[in-house]
């Protein structure tokens, strides 16, 4: 009976739960599928994909000759961003990081150039980076970082 006591007695004198706020929250457990400077992609894009299907087609686009790693839709979704076509090597994009803000999860990234008159490749580059996060039935946005 006194532990019974003891237990009402501490549930009771509990701190209240933090109210829900709307800062941002870092979403955790980012993890990068692919990333390169290879893609079939020519126009610059970023996506949310959140279905099979839309990751089958997806990746024809970006990397037909090659497997497709495996999504399991019903806990992670994929984000992608593609820079699109650059005339020489040099160019980098990274996904830095997620952040969950009011319903809305928040994407950024980072976008890298050669330095001018460094030496570079003349080759056509299309930098890309694809990640997996845990599923998020909202709203996905992207923002480019500083």
């Amino acid at each position: 009976m006194m532990m019974l006591a003891v237990a009402l007695v501490a549930a009771l004198v509990q701190p209240p739960a933090p109210a829900a706020s709307a800062s941002p929250t870092t979403v955790p457990s980012m993890k990068t599928i692919d990333k390169g400077d290879q893609s079939n992609m020519d126009d610059a894009r970023q996506v949310a994909v959140k279905t099979e299907a839309d990751w089958k087609a997806l990746w024809q686009q970006h990397s037909p000759d090659r497997p497709r790693p495996s999504v399991d839709f019903t806990k992670e979704i994929v984000l992608g961003v593609f820079l699109g076509s650059r005339p020489t090597a040099g160019y980098g994009l990274e996904i830095v990081g997620t952040t969950e803000t009011g319903g809305t999860l928040v994407v950024r990234y980072k976008q890298s150039m050669p330095p001018r008159g460094m030496m570079t490749a003349q080759v056509l580059t299309s930098p890309y980076h694809l990640v997996t996060v845990p599923f998020y039935p909202g709203t996905v946005k992207f923002e480019k970082a500083d």
